[in-house]
């Protein structure tokens, strides 16, 4: 199957080049065109692509072996980064209407402009790239792991990371979020087709759904409950689950796509559409992590739950060799989203603003891709942990700019101050806590991390001064555009 796996992903990057080649035609000049596709994504695209930035190997592989671990509370865990999707709803056409009257390509810009300091942006986005390297490292070890259980090894865990990173770090750098919408709507497809065909074939192997189910229950009663087999109770399911449910505001490249599309309208149809996709792919990821508990019981690893369940010849070869591409796929897609957000944000909110007349910003943020893309790989080969808790360990440093984030919006009493320590205090405490493994009161890093930012946040902002002028100027077009009765 080795060799069938190499010529899959060939033609898979040539398939991919190609499509991110055909990106570069029209390709207008300057910084909103490279980073937000000019402002002019259409619904659908941007919902393909929404989902193949936010679903990577974390699915596949990462929920597939929290599953295997730990059985249907990753299904609950996993909606609730769904449900959580409802802060878009609210959020996503503020987002969007500042980004047209302002022109913010960032949220960090935005966040700086609202709370009238370019230290506070330039401190998003440093802590957007402590904490999203580790989470662009982790689809690469997704990459890794995949690709070297499947060849037992003839593919080497490093060379795997390799491919990854070259894939995603070319069609980045080719047309910037024009190739990455484009090849992520190649690649969400693959990767959405190709698990429901697995998931069918292995459950047919296990005897059909009704068998499948009713084994399931005789031989695996206790991961159909809460807390399972021992891995959820309900401090550590409230620890996973709630940097989960901010996601689409704390992390920037989800974030930033809010300012990317042509209309309100095609917004809501991004979200409409990814809601239908990510539910499908939440429960054929679950399914998969069932399956692999009946036909690999005794794995020592979760993680390579999905490269030896390929292996047991329950699925096709050729079904098999082509859901590897799939998930390799849907790991790339979430790097080069996440290569060209922290490109903006170090070009727009670090370098802009130190370097002579703007810089060469463009220069710049290819620099950056380059940089963080090595960085993310010698992260990779440390292979730490579980990959969907070190996926959550990155959201939950993220979570502490949530608090700035909604102030921005709703409270006009916030001050720059405020956040600026929120973030600093509760991002060193929340870092921290995640490296010494310290639990105080047993609670974990993510849930203090994000109530100190909450607590810091307002008690800073009541002792110091609100730029109140400044926040009537970013909320002013908001009450123009959104009327109270129909923010649509």
């Amino acid at each position: 199957m080795t060799a069938a796996v190499s010529w899959a992903l060939a033609v898979y990057a040539l398939l991919g080049a190609l499509v991110a080649w055909g990106a570069r035609r029209g390709l207008g000049a300057g910084i909103e065109e490279y980073y937000l596709a000019g402002r002019r994504a259409g619904g659908v695209l941007s919902a393909l692509s929404y989902g193949a930035t936010t679903y990577s190997a974390f699915m596949m592989v990462g929920l597939a072996g929290l599953t295997y671990a730990g059985g249907v509370g990753a299904l609950g865990f996993e909606l609730i980064y769904l449900s959580g999707l409802g802060l878009v709803v609210i959020f996503g056409p503020r987002f969007w209407v500042v980004g047209q009257r302002f022109g913010f390509v960032t949220p960090a810009e935005m966040l700086g402009y609202r709370y009238g300091s370019g230290l506070l942006a330039a401190l998003v986005a440093i802590a957007a790239c402590i904490f999203l390297i580790p989470y662009s490292a982790v689809q690469l070890m997704g990459i890794g792991y995949l690709l070297s259980g499947i060849s037992d090894g003839a593919i080497g865990f490093t060379p795997g990371v390799l491919v990854g990173a070259a894939l995603a770090l070319v069609w980045t750098l080719a047309a910037g979020l024009r190739s990455v919408l484009w090849t992520d709507a190649l690649q969400v497809v693959l990767m959405l087709v190709t698990s429901l065909l697995a998931v069918g074939f292995v459950i047919a192997a296990l005897g059909g759904p009704g068998e499948f189910l009713a084994r399931t229950e005789a031989e695996y009663g206790d991961w159909l409950a809460v807390p399972g087999p021992g891995l959820f109770d309900v401090v550590t399911f409230l620890g996973l689950t709630v940097p989960w449910f901010f996601f689409s505001l704390s992390n920037p490249q989800v974030s930033q796509r809010l300012f990317t599309t042509e209309s309100l309208g095609a917004l809501r149809t991004m979200i409409a559409g990814f809601l239908v996709l990510g539910f499908v792919y939440t429960l054929v990821s679950v399914l998969w992590g069932f399956s692999a508990l009946h036909l690999l019981p005794d794995l020592e690893q979760a993680d390579l739950a999905t490269p030896r369940l390929l292996a047991t010849g329950a699925i096709p070869d050729a079904v098999a060799v082509v859901l590897v591409v799939g998930i390799v796929a849907a790991a790339v897609s979430t790097v080069d989203s996440i290569l060209l957000a922290l490109a903006a944000l170090v070009t727009r909110d670090v370098y802009r603003p130190l370097a002579p007349e703007g810089g060469r910003q463009m220069l710049a943020g290819q620099i950056v891709v380059l940089v963080v893309t090595a960085v993310a790989v010698l992260f990779a080969r440390l292979q730490l942990d579980l990959i969907t808790i070190l996926s959550v360990a990155s959201s939950a440093g993220l979570l502490v700019t949530v608090p700035a984030i909604v102030g921005a919006f709703f409270w006009r009493r916030g001050t720059a101050a405020g956040a600026i320590a929120s973030i600093a205090v509760a991002g060193v405490i929340v870092t921290a806590l995640q490296l010494t493994g310290m639990r105080p009161l047993g609670i974990p890093a993510s849930l203090w991390g994000g109530a100190l930012a909450v607590a810091i946040f307002v008690g800073v902002s009541l002792v110091t001064e609100p730029p109140r002028e400044r926040a009537a100027r970013f909320l002013e077009p908001i009450r123009e555009a959104l009327p109270r009765h129909n923010i649509w």
